[in-house]
């Protein structure tokens, strides 16, 4: 079976969207990240950190999914990140209330032994000096690493952030971010000075207007599911990701053509994401479910054009 490292934040979230408002939540990246892998029976360990706050259930849901939980480091005496924010109308935009490190602020991670050779390495949002220290820990090559980013750390760890995007092969970012890190803002254009800074292939995302997988002068576009209700966007774009590396380590096929499954597969996933607040509609998706909804994307997008 396959080996696929997640590194990113186990945390709480708090969320206000026009439908409604939560408590403190089950989130992070690599939660989200996880759990969408988790539908691909692959061997996948999460790398975090969790203060003694943190539930057990929450770790228990984790362990049912067949997610190894050994590299979540436990502070006993600490607390866990926490993250509140409130969506705007159009759901496309958002504010941070409040946004609390926590065990997160000296998080040092630590790749489980039994995964250092893994095939598949996934680094979720997090500080770059921490994505390449854990790129530091393996003992071999991965086949693919596979690296997810935003604009703060454009704003403030630029440096390290060029670094270690020379050591990856894919990097998700969303359309803001690839004009704010090329300086372009034609994608196309933004995508290829990124193939130029290391990666092989970029996946920029454009939320409800799905996602572009670029490869060299290869374009490939996958739409975004439309959805009668939309509740709550956290964590979409880690559910995509964590659908897309899970199908490319189960397949260990990391060929363009496959790279366009992966996008489907991720998101077909995310769009499940949405449906519910938090993590709750990921946490028990049957398969019928997942294929059903793979079909939709089908119809969606297939079609047989004559040229007269």
């Amino acid at each position: 079976m396959s080996k696929l490292v997640i590194v990113g934040t186990v945390a709480f979230d708090a969320i206000e969207t026009p439908f409604g408002k939560t408590d403190k939540i089950l989130g992070g990246a690599a939660t989200y990240i996880g759990l969408s892998a988790s539908y691909f029976n692959v061997d996948a360990t999460l790398v975090s950190v969790v203060g003694g706050d943190f539930p057990k259930k929450h770790l228990d849901l984790l362990s049912s999914k067949n997610l190894d939980i050994s590299g979540i480091e436990i502070v006993n005496n600490g607390k866990t990140f926490f993250w509140s924010g409130r969506y705007h109308n159009d759901m496309n935009s958002r504010d941070t209330l409040v946004t609390e490190l926590n065990t997160l602020a000296d998080f040092t991670p630590v790749v489980p032994i039994d995964y250092k050779d893994a095939d598949v390495v996934m680094l979720g949002n997090l500080h770059p000096l921490v994505q390449a220290s854990v790129l530091d820990q393996m003992t071999k090559k991965p086949k693919l690493v596979v690296l997810d980013t935003m604009n703060f750390w454009m704003d403030c760890a630029l440096d390290d952030l060029l670094q270690v995007i020379k050591r990856i092969d894919v990097i998700t970012i969303n359309d803001e971010e690839a004009r704010q890190l090329t300086g372009e803002y034609a994608l196309p254009v933004a995508a290829k000075k990124i193939h130029e800074m290391g990666p092989e292939y970029v996946v920029i995302k454009k939320g409800e207007h799905g996602a572009l997988l670029f490869n060299n002068d290869n374009i490939f576009y996958a739409p975004a599911l439309p959805l009668n209700e939309v509740f709550d966007p956290t964590g979409a774009g880690d559910t995509f990701a964590g659908g897309f590396t899970g199908y490319l380590a189960k397949t260990q096929d990391f060929s363009f053509e496959n790279m366009k499954n992966a996008i489907i597969h991720g998101s077909n996933l995310a769009s499940f994401c949405v449906e519910k607040f938090g993590t709750e509609r990921l946490e028990n998706l049957s398969k019928s479910d997942i294929e059903k909804r793979l079909l939709r994307f089908k119809e969606l997008t297939h079609f047989e054009i004559e040229l007269t």
